[in-house]
């Protein structure tokens, strides 16, 4: 589990208002090179969006480029803090290279996004409080039924290019969720990944590692360094299951990068690891989703 190492990454972001994100159903943002690493603006359409679920109404982003598609899909599962502006970041970023993407609030069932708001510290029994129930909700059964749902959802999206293979990518507890996605509907699945994946190797019946044998994907997993320094074999376990299903997969430890170095504004934020793991998500995309 990831539990020792939860970070908060932005909650906010003081150049854009809660009202703009909250209240705008079809809002056209522009995503800044500066964030995105790129010479040019790219126009990209976001909206907030209920998707129907099997266990209710979930709240979500839903982040497609503007001008004529159809484009392939993604699903992104965010961390324990769930849906907020550094996920939304991530979208449009992603979208703005081609992709409908949708990210969810995992914690719909409880909850609207944000489930945190403003400052957050994670070593503060009563600010963990605010989550802990919440990620206990999520259930491997629960997670199954979601990743239905929400691939459902976003086949049904007009700007969606269904004769492409859809891509699925989680951060932290996204993990597991990107595991059991990738394996509850391997046909339309064809490329996963997660980054400082938190408990994809466990003990339990209901362990995400052995999902591996349903998929018919390429996985990447960008390990953290002192998530491996934990649990050492735990990437051996990984590597050998995709091995045993024979799928392509690169699993990595990223030195010197902890829990969390790709989410902007956390506390173990890595710059240059977390636009390097971006390069390889990039690429991945590309070879399975074009």
């Amino acid at each position: 589990m990831c539990d020792d190492f939860i970070h908060q990454g932005l909650t906010h972001d003081p150049t854009v208002s809660r009202r703009t994100f909250m209240v705008s159903s079809a809002a056209t943002v522009v995503l800044s090179s500066a964030v995105a690493g790129a010479q040019s603006q790219t126009k990209v359409v976001e909206k907030d969006v209920n998707v129907p679920m099997a266990a209710g109404v979930s709240d979500a982003a839903l982040f497609y480029p503007e001008g004529k598609g159809p484009w392939p899909a993604v699903l992104v599962w965010t961390d324990i803090l769930g849906l907020r502006p550094v996920f939304r970041e991530m979208g449009r970023r992603l979208a703005a290279q081609g992709y409908v993407v949708l990210v969810p609030n995992p914690f719909y069932r409880n909850a609207k996004a944000p489930v945190v708001d403003g400052s957050f510290d994670f070593s503060k029994p009563e600010d963990r409080a605010k989550v802990m129930p919440l990620a206990a909700a999520l259930t491997a059964d629960a997670g199954i039924s979601d990743a239905k749902d929400y691939t459902a959802f976003l086949d049904q999206q007009p700007q969606t290019n269904k004769s492409k293979k859809m891509g699925v990518q989680g951060y932290c507890m996204g993990g597991p969720l990107t595991f059991r996605t990738a394996g509850t509907v391997p046909g339309r699945i064809g490329a996963a990944a997660t980054f400082h994946g938190g408990g994809l190797v466990t003990d339990k019946p209901d362990s995400p590692h052995l999902m591996i044998a349903k998929m018919k994907t390429e996985v990447l997993c960008c390990v953290a360094d002192n998530d491996d320094k934990r649990d050492p074999t735990a990437k051996d376990t990984l590597k050998k299951a995709f091995a045993d299903a024979q799928l392509k997969a690169t699993v990595e430890v990223y030195d010197g990068c902890n829990h969390g170095w790709t989410v902007r504004g956390s506390q173990p934020y890595n710059e240059a690891g977390a636009e390097r793991a971006w390069t390889e998500l990039t690429a991945l995309y590309q070879r399975n989703l074009a």
